[in-house]
């Protein structure tokens, strides 16, 4: 596969878990929450974050299959800063105990993969090589932001 090729594949199948996981914290957060390892029918309190990051999960999914360009190249880099901080959330609350350890390996497995094909992708892109510093990442990180 071509560079091109690849991150077309890696933006589509991470654009598909993010459609698939904003849905589901949108319209049944009950299944998200029963994965964490807690009684949904006593914890509906934690609805309401899924579903306020449902929706915004959604709306980055759609953007990576969407956008073009600068807008693209964007997301791409703004994906790769969502995914990072999501592993090291995961893998700290399972450090912490604030989620059962089962449920923290998987958060901190899917959020990896997560990260991983968004690292992908932003490197795949035509021309843009590995950063030789983290200056390039944090530079496309300020752009996506301003």
């Amino acid at each position: 596969m071509t560079s091109p090729a690849v991150a077309t594949w890696t933006r589509r199948t991470l654009a598909g878990i993010r459609l698939a996981n904003g849905t589901l914290g949108l319209l049944a957060p009950q299944l998200l929450v029963k994965r964490l390892g807690v009684e949904p029918a006593l914890n509906t309190a934690s609805y309401y974050p899924f579903r306020m990051f449902g929706i915004r999960t959604i709306v980055l999914g759609v953007d990576l299959l969407t956008l073009r360009d600068g807008e693209l190249r964007r997301a791409d880099a703004t994906a790769v800063l969502i995914h990072s901080v999501d592993t090291v959330a995961a893998a700290v609350g399972g450090i912490r105990g604030d989620v059962p350890a089962k449920a923290a390996r998987l958060t901190t497995a899917i959020s990896a993969v997560n990260t991983a094909l968004a690292l992908v992708s932003w490197f795949s892109r035509a021309g843009s090589g590995l950063p030789a510093t983290g200056a390039r990442f944090a530079t496309a990180v300020n752009e996506s932001v301003s």
